[in-house]
């Protein structure tokens, strides 16, 4: 299954229809239940920081015409979790500088089909996102291939199953595309041949004019048939030409398609060697260990937040509740995001970590105002800057 992401400037409206503030006629809403939310903080809110950060870093106001938050929608699978959206979120943010800052998994969006009423599901996922560049204070800027890569990273994180499953789909889906234009490329050279053979054959003798002279005799007729000649060769070298430039487009389509081929070969077999080398020696497997593990220390930390955010007069005064409500987290990231539970109770031996995130669901986490180095034992964090994971 294909996923793509596309970010446009945020709507007025978005929090209403991504947060379900409000019934929709297009959705079902018995299955909104199966929606997931999450945010950091409101997108007034983001805005004022952005408007206040640029001001503090560029000496100047943000330009009335910047679009400092945008919001993407992401196709996704039916087992798509929000771990895997904030996966992608994290990779946005390390590779393009995109931090997002609300996500929402719709589930309740589609159509029934008019001939076999069956309902097609529309499941996608909102992103929204803070678009300042931290150096600047103006909004990021990105090229061409920046947006290339954002596809990219959404296919790594989204559209691949555990393994080099993804990539072989891909690889398939492309080298059906190379069968199909070859065919087309085919159909139209044998077009051409046809019409270069009839153009040589005596098939346009039927063009001839012949009219009876003032004898009866009968006797070509060169104005006509110079006329049909002309007209018929005009219209063969347009539709000529027309094939010819169709060959080029073919041509220069199968060429590319057949580079992207060859990159996803090398992409599977590089996945077959990592997979190799996982299996057989041990500081890599650990590495990989320890990268899947800060990735769930990362994901638990926002939902952290984010259930703060959402009871903050839940009574969190005793040890005893706090471990509770923890463990309610932890299991329901579990089931969600198909994590291993003992993922969870791997990362609580360590002293330091489970303080920090004890601390976090105790406290509330940090204050942006007064940026902090936080120290967390196996992973590395930067200074906190406003709205950053």
């Amino acid at each position: 299954m294909k996923t793509s992401i596309n970010f446009k400037a945020v709507k007025a409206d978005s929090e209403i229809h991504n947060f379900r503030k409000k019934t929709f006629d297009y959705i079902r809403k018995e299955l909104t239940a199966k929606n997931e939310y999450w945010q950091e903080e409101k997108i007034s809110d983001r805005i004022l920081k952005i408007e206040t950060y640029c001001k503090q870093k560029s000496g100047r106001k943000l330009q009335s015409n910047a679009m400092p938050v945008r919001e993407a929608v992401v196709v996704i699978k039916e087992d798509t979790t929000m771990k895997d959206l904030h996966d992608l979120s994290r990779k946005l943010e390390q590779e393009l500088g995109i931090r997002v800052f609300q996500i929402a998994i719709h589930k309740d969006e589609g159509h029934w089909d008019k001939e076999t009423k069956e309902w097609k599901p529309n499941l996608h996922a909102h992103l929204v996102a803070d678009w300042q560049d931290l150096k600047t204070g103006k909004t990021l800027k990105h090229q061409s291939f920046h947006y290339s890569k954002m596809q990219d990273l959404a296919a790594e994180c989204l559209g691949m199953e555990r393994g080099t499953a993804g990539s072989v789909g891909r690889l398939e889906a492309v080298e059906f595309k190379i069968q199909k234009k070859e065919e087309e490329l085919k159909a139209l050279e044998l077009k051409i041949q046809g019409m270069t053979a009839k153009l040589g054959s005596g098939q346009f003798n039927n063009l001839i004019i012949k009219e009876p002279n003032f004898f009866g005799v009968q006797q070509i007729n060169l104005d006509k048939t110079t006329k049909n000649y002309g007209n018929a060769f005009r219209l063969y070298n347009a539709e000529l030409l027309k094939n010819s430039n169709e060959l080029d487009v073919k041509n220069k389509q199968i060429t590319g398609l057949q580079s992207q081929s060859e990159e996803l070969k090398t992409e599977i077999s590089d996945l077959k060697s990592k997979n190799a080398i996982l299996l057989t020696d041990p500081n890599v497997f650990a590495l990989e260990k320890k990268k899947y593990l800060d990735s769930v220390i990362d994901v638990l930390e926002k939902s952290i937040r984010y259930e703060r955010q959402k009871n903050p007069d839940y009574d969190r005064s005793d040890n005893k509740s706090l471990i509770d409500e923890m463990n309610k987290i932890c299991r329901k990231l579990s089931s969600d995001n198909h994590i291993p539970f003992s993922a969870f109770e791997q990362i609580f031996t360590i002293v330091e970590v489970a303080a920090e995130l004890f601390s976090l669901l105790g406290a509330g986490g940090i204050n942006y105002d007064e940026p902090d180095e936080i120290t967390v034992p196996k992973k590395k964090k930067k200074k906190r800057i406003y709205g950053r994971q």
